[in-house]
């Protein structure tokens, strides 16, 4: 790996600033003070230091984003702007890839790493990784409702759904309009959206809240990211075994 790009990866500023570093003789490699960028290194192996202080290369990165609307969950897109597109670096040099996807309107929780393994195991089906909502329903949910969504329920499609659990949170009868919280174990298409159109509703705002143990921050504005926490991430991977 180049040196300059190692350094804009442990997130020591950008190119240029990378540069003006290295012009300073502020950084060594195994003890030898280097200033030209191309300079190739192994990561694994090579002890970089700047100034007194040795750096600390990560293979993989793990980042809690507030997913905002109007933002596509990809990591390239021709016409719409996608939630790499939020980044700055270090990340935006991290090669990260979002842990599944939330709708171009949907708001909330969406995990962004470059661990594959890690986003396999918690897409998994065999997983059954509880996911978490909040939405505003453009209709009235009752007790009923939350007993068709307890059940296996048939989509418009013929597509079954496992058990979810469905949770109101307010009512507003006049205006016919509801607030629930829903938990889902699996991830097909729209899944959300499709189950209150079975039952002749409509999801007007959605927001993720939880993916496994991982929680939305709510210190976390939309638009905003910061990578995981120790704790976080080993509940995440346990949740992966």
């Amino acid at each position: 790996m180049r040196l300059d790009k190692y350094l804009a990866t442990v997130g020591l500023g950008t190119r240029s600033e990378v540069k003006k570093l290295l012009r300073k003789k502020s950084v060594s490699v195994d003890g030898e003070v280097i200033t030209d960028g191309k300079f190739q290194l192994d990561p694994a192996i090579s002890q970089v230091m700047v100034g007194q202080k040795v750096l600390i290369y990560q293979n993989y990165y793990y980042y809690m984003l507030n997913k905002p609307k109007g933002v596509v969950s990809a990591t390239t897109d021709k016409v719409e702007r996608t939630v790499l597109d939020l980044l700055v670096e270090p990340a935006s040099n991290q090669k990260l890839f979002p842990v599944g996807r939330l709708d171009k309107d949907t708001t909330g929780l969406l995990l962004l790493t470059n661990d594959g393994a890690l986003s396999h195991e918690l897409l998994s089906p065999k997983k059954h990784v509880a996911k978490t909502y909040v939405a505003q329903i453009a209709g009235i949910v009752t007790p009923t409702t939350c007993e068709i969504f307890a059940s296996s329920m048939t989509l418009k499609n013929g597509e079954k759904t496992k058990p979810a659990k469905l949770k109101i949170l307010t009512v507003d009868e006049a205006h016919e309009r509801s607030v629930i919280e829903i938990t889902i174990t699996e991830g097909k298409y729209h899944q959300v959206k499709r189950m209150f159109a079975a039952v002749g509703m409509k999801v007007l705002e959605l927001k993720r809240l939880q993916m496994g143990s991982l929680k939305l921050d709510p210190k976390l504005k939309r638009g905003d990211y910061r990578p995981l926490s120790k704790q976080e991430l080993a509940k995440l991977r346990h949740e992966g075994l």
